[in-house]
């Protein structure tokens, strides 16, 4: 479904991504992992049109993504639950939904119903502006929000960064069901053990190159690998 192949990218006069390959296949869940600062949510915004790619490819269903603008990505199923949330503060629950609603592929999977009723806090709570909401609220609206878009993948940018645990344990539920249902994914978070229980596949980034990749059952029988790659 997305296949990334010697992606580059940077800010300015500083180069972040030098050498970024790696494939997301159709229902399938991929992380990428590293320390801070080595290029994954650089890498995010790249896919998304945010950062213009100064060499490389990446390919979503066909489609050359890189030198596209943003909403063209979008347009062509790429759902993104952004860091940090950005939900739209003066806008209801509701609003926020609707907002990005989008059936470009036939009749809608996700609906404003479906959402509600993948999270009944948000039904509970959609009169309420977006800035009257706590952080794992906002953060069940923002995915809910992508969801609106029916993308064929949903990309996560550090998606249970700065919530308790509890909260980020439904979110880590909400993930859950999602893969069942059969939605690609592509995430970056901090939370190893949930990642690995989550997830098929893995991509460890180090200053902007991929250094390894493989299954969750590769990544938790080498302890070398966390010990190299992403212990602090």
């Amino acid at each position: 479904m997305l296949s990334v192949d010697r992606l580059q990218a940077g800010y300015g006069p500083a180069q972040i991504l030098f050498d970024m390959s790696f494939t997301v296949a159709s229902g399938e869940v991929v992380t990428l992992l590293g320390r801070n600062g080595m290029g994954k949510s650089t890498t995010i915004r790249t896919l998304m049109g945010l950062i213009p790619a100064r060499g490389g490819a990446a390919v979503f269903d066909g489609m050359r993504l890189t030198g596209l603008p943003p909403y063209r990505i979008a347009q062509a199923g790429i759902g993104l639950v952004p860091e940090g949330r950005r939900v739209f503060p003066t806008l209801s629950v509701e609003e926020n939904l609707v907002a990005t609603a989008a059936a470009r592929f036939g009749a809608p999977h996700w609906t404003l119903a479906r959402v509600y009723e993948f999270f009944p806090r948000l039904a509970e709570r959609r009169a309420n502006m977006g800035n009257q909401l706590s952080g794992g609220e906002q953060q069940m609206l923002a995915i809910g929000r992508a969801l609106m878009t029916n993308p064929k993948l949903l990309i996560l940018d550090e998606a249970t960064e700065g919530l308790a645990p509890l909260l980020r344990a439904e979110i880590w539920g909400c993930l859950g069901r999602l893969k069942d249902d059969g939605q690609s994914i592509l995430l970056v978070d901090k939370h190893l053990d949930a990642l690995t229980r989550l997830a098929d596949r893995h991509v460890i980034v180090e200053k902007g190159h991929v250094v390894w990749t493989g299954t969750s059952e590769a990544l938790k029988a080498d302890p070398s690998i966390r010990r190299r790659w992403l212990q602090v």
